[in-house]
């Protein structure tokens, strides 16, 4: 008797997901570059506009807003699915760039900043909840890897790219030229989004007004962290002293019950997040400055580095994609976390001059890639420890905590980097050994993503 032969699943460009796929992407690829781009462009924007009082605000509005969004978006999908989260997410993202491009003073771009991010976070959450409805589960691990590598590219070109177009056509552009591409990439998603069955629910959960103030508080404080970043002396000390009490008060609220204490299952995975970004964001920015300052590399050839390290988690995450599914789900994610941990702790070598500038290029190629294995592979968790109407908020959980955890260390580094005239291999050594401590707190943890035996709640 011949055996009956099992289907090989749909790939992420079947017919019935291609569109889904470019269309996901796209938007992805978008909100990254628009994150990347407005970077190099606020320069010359707040030049232009006599706006450089509004300048801290133009970078914490937009995060405040975003986190806000992220809450809200997670309680809409759980309670009518990702449909209206998705179209609305579009609408503000696209009316805040027009704004913002259009924007006659620093005031009126702020605003539109501020615009855009609330839907950026409303998108961001979307996306999630969309990959849990329309894609199976043995594709999860493939399409948050093309998530992943749709923010490593324009990580790679958005800089760059930006700086051009704000040299031949105007900072304007850089705001102006993205609707045309947002546009048609939510199109490509409709299809798909009416064929989604709406979850069970159509009212707010429990809880979801308390949810949203806590969110505001959340993001209030962030929007200081911003600020305080970027402040020097005793006011940096004050407003970051506020905005991470504010953050201890609301974060807790707005993620899986028993986070503090790294509880097993979704907690962990929030934490885990949280930790791997942070640890990566807080070496990332000291890297080009340590590298110039200390080793005498040119700015191109500091930023060169910050590339390989994009590279390395697009093939980190290509990698999680298509090996097959570890026994542990714990696996990928403390492989993760120990190629941060050493890879970070390897840089830091990099600040003796006797040491080859190879040392931190090597480094922070292993941390890349350990981003790579680790980004999708929680992603891909959190979906797996949520049941049908919780998916939104579990999302959301998991954005912010990683939001918070980036936001808290760029603060926190900014203020160290600040001590003294300027900063010396002690500043850079401490920060970078502090990146490393939190991967390996994650990667030590990283076996409580496992309830009873296996990922799922109840497994």
């Amino acid at each position: 008797m011949t055996a009956t032969a099992v289907p090989a699943p749909p790939g992420l460009f079947a017919p019935r997901l291609r569109a889904m796929t470019v269309g996901s992407v796209a938007l992805i690829s978008l909100l990254a570059f628009e994150a990347l781009a407005v970077g190099t462009a606020m320069p010359t924007v707040a030049r232009n506009l006599d706006g450089l009082a509004l300048y801290g605000i133009a970078f914490g509005g937009p995060f405040a807003a975003g986190v806000l969004a992220m809450v809200v978006s997670g309680i809409w999908c759980d309670a009518r699915g990702p449909r209206g989260p998705m179209w609305n997410g579009v609408a503000w993202f696209v009316v805040g760039l027009l704004i913002a491009g259009t924007a006659p003073a620093m005031g009126a771009l702020v605003v539109g900043r501020v615009v855009q991010g609330f839907g950026s976070g409303l998108l961001s959450v979307a996306l999630y909840v969309i990959v849990a409805h329309a894609y199976p589960e043995e594709l999860h691990r493939r399409i948050f890897a093309a998530f992943a590598a749709a923010w490593v590219v324009p990580s790679l070109v958005g800089p760059a790219l930006a700086g051009l177009i704000v040299e031949y056509l105007g900072w304007r552009w850089v705001f102006l030229a993205v609707p045309a591409v947002a546009v048609p990439a939510v199109l490509l998603i409709h299809p798909g989004l009416r064929s989604l069955d709406r979850s069970v629910p159509t009212r707010p959960p429990a809880g979801a007004a308390a949810r949203i103030g806590w969110a505001c508080g959340a993001g209030v404080s962030a929007a200081l962290l911003h600020i305080g970043g970027q402040q020097r002396g005793a006011v940096a000390v004050v407003l970051i002293a506020l905005a991470v009490a504010g953050l201890l008060v609301c974060a807790p609220r707005l993620l899986p019950p028993g986070f503090l204490r790294a509880a097993r299952g979704l907690p962990t995975v929030v934490g885990l997040r949280g930790l791997a970004s942070a640890a990566f964001v807080g070496a990332e920015v000291v890297i080009p400055l340590m590298l110039s300052r200390e080793r005498g590399l040119s700015p191109t050839a500091a930023g060169l580095v910050l590339t390989v390290g994009a590279l390395a988690w697009s093939v980190g995450s290509w990698v999680q994609g298509r090996i097959p599914l570890p026994a542990s789900r714990a696996s990928l994610p403390r492989a993760g976390l120990t190629c941060i941990t050493v890879g970070t702790a390897t840089v830091a070598l990099a600040v003796r001059p006797e040491l080859p500038v190879a040392v931190a290029v090597l480094g922070w190629a292993v941390a890349g890639l350990g981003m790579g294995l680790l980004y999708p592979s929680l992603s891909v968790l959190t979906l797996e420890l949520s049941a049908p109407g919780e998916q939104g908020r579990n999302s959301s959980s998991l954005q912010l905590g990683d939001s918070l955890f980036a936001a808290t260390m760029l603060a926190l580094t900014g203020a160290v980097l600040a001590v003294g005239s300027a900063p010396g291999p002690a500043s850079y050594t401490a920060t970078l050994v502090v990146a490393a401590g939190l991967a390996l707190l994650g990667a030590l943890l990283a076996g409580r993503v496992v309830v009873g035996g296996s990922a799922r709640p109840g497994g």
